[in-house]
């Protein structure tokens, strides 16, 4: 099924005409709207996991745990919407004793209109049609208009008839949430005038190709792509030594998780030279690890080539291979050195979708930094390091290439918290911002300043009589309101 462009402009016509409606909607109505498609969702777990099931092969425990995810985030942002601050309320009173004269300014953030969201294949749920780009569009004060993921439609088009009876039963507008397929859609409608900015997760080559167009438009929009990373992990001799075998069994259920189809992968890991025991152990979990079916056909048809990208290289060889599983991606670990990865980026630090991980074994730290300056912009970077270790430098140029940096665990799974951050340097996004947590809803709003404004027509959250219910700032001082300072 692919949607015509006379059909993309009925549907933009509709989404332009419901965003003065979800930009002015009061806090509570647009946090129960969305409630509203989250308590359908969780209503429909059974239906909705068995398809995503017969399309992605993810299994039902997972799917089942996302849709959990997924709905926990649209609450989330239901609470994001009640609280207040996101709209970063600030007035300056008139001062006519200022020099110059200072008016009266009162400024605050509010929808960008008509959001496109494209959905990924690897979480058919939390990042898809009611995922978080759609959510955190919707607090923002926008209608959204999904373009489905080819890999599961089925999901996507009874996803949305569901989200969308829920809208329209909670009493949204008509246009606040449609679903368009095909590239051919999908290329138009980033490029579409009643578009105002899109979010999109996938691949680097497809999203730096609707990031052109976004670009290119005679008015150009923002675009919040994730389009790919390798989530460098460095290990010390230190924690090599003091706790080897379980950061190997980390390791190896962490890229093989999801059959190596987390954007959060650990693609590649610094190892001291001569951490044998590391190595060995790593090289002894795997072979007991099975793959399985990967989520598309490109993807399946990638992952071999990627591979063998890989391992054609002279300073590449192979230290273990998963368990054969019929029709399914085999794990696989590689090793190289760090120097072939500061010379041959390019090549060995190439992101490769699905279980297989790259240990590069370095000499000293001034080995491990040359190649550490070699690596693109990541999602994530892991540090696993002892008290006693020296990793200032280290550690600043880990920050200075990931959005999130971890100092245990691993960076599979991404908490949906006010404080997360999900996105890094290019190419792991196009902007600074993230696409999880409550701060996703910044990429979908704009800064508007009323200056000496009739109180009449401020918009309501500016007006003297409801600013005492969010945070704000007047004349420079932060003012908390009174639900805050009691709770």
């Amino acid at each position: 099924m692919t949607t015509t462009l006379p059909e993309l402009d009925e549907i933009a016509a509709a989404a332009t005409a419901a965003a003065p409606l979800w930009r002015t909607s009061p806090a509570a109505t647009r946090a129960a709207w969305i409630r509203a498609v989250a308590d359908a969702l969780d209503a429909a777990t059974d239906e909705l996991v068995e398809i995503a099931d017969r399309e992605t092969h993810l299994g039902t425990t997972r799917l089942r745990g996302e849709v959990g995810r997924t709905t926990g985030q649209l609450r989330l942002f239901a609470d994001v919407v009640l609280e207040g601050s996101y709209l970063e309320a600030t007035v300056d009173d008139a001062d006519p004793s200022a020099t110059p004269p200072r008016p009266e300014l009162r400024r605050v953030l509010v929808g960008v209109g008509p959001v496109a969201v494209f959905s990924a294949s690897n979480f058919p749920f939390a990042f898809s049609v009611c995922g978080g780009d759609t959510a955190s569009a919707w607090a923002a004060g926008n209608p959204v208009v999904v373009k489905a993921h080819s890999g599961h439609p089925e999901l996507s088009r009874r996803t949305a008839e569901i989200a969308r009876a829920a809208l329209a039963a909670a009493g949204a507008p008509e246009g606040s949430l449609a679903l368009i397929e095909g590239r051919e859609a999908g290329n138009a409608l980033v490029q579409h005038p009643a578009i105002r900015a899109a979010g999109f997760t996938g691949s680097l080559s497809g999203g730096r190709a609707l990031f052109d167009l976004a670009a290119g438009r005679p008015d150009p929009i923002p675009f919040y792509g994730e389009l790919g990373s390798v989530n460098p992990v460095v290990v010390t001799p230190g924690a090599a030594a003091a706790r080897g075998d379980a950061l190997a069994q980390g390791l190896v259920g962490s890229f093989t998780l999801g059959v190596g189809q987390f954007c959060t992968k650990p693609g590649v890991v610094f190892v001291p030279r001569g951490a044998d025991a590391f190595v060995d152990a790593v090289a002894t979990a795997v072979p007991g690890v099975s793959g399985g079916p990967l989520l598309t056909e490109r993807i399946t048809d990638a992952f071999p080539s990627g591979i063998d990208a890989l391992a054609d290289d002279p300073a590449v060889a192979v230290v273990a291979r998963g368990a054969e599983s019929a029709g399914g991606a085999q794990p696989i670990v590689l090793r190289t050195d760090a120097a072939a990865v500061a010379e041959r980026p390019e090549t060995l630090l190439e992101e490769c979708f699905g279980p297989v991980t790259l240990l590069v074994a370095y000499d000293g730290a001034d080995d491990l930094h040359a190649a550490l300056r070699a690596v693109p912009g990541s999602l994530t970077a892991t540090l696993h390091a002892e008290e006693a270790d020296d990793v200032d430098d280290t550690l600043a140029l880990l920050q200075e290439r990931a959005g999130r940096v971890l100092f245990a665990g691993w960076p599979t799974g991404v908490a949906v918290t006010w404080s997360q951050q999900h996105g890094g340097p290019w190419p792991a996004t196009t902007s600074l911002h993230t696409s999880v947590g409550a701060s996703a809803i910044r990429r979908f709003l704009r800064p508007v300043t009323f200056q000496d404004a009739p109180a009449r027509l401020l918009p309501a959250e500016l007006r003297d009589e409801n600013l005492a219910a969010i945070p704000h700032r007047r004349n420079g001082r932060l003012v908390v309101s009174a639900d805050a300072r009691a709770s």
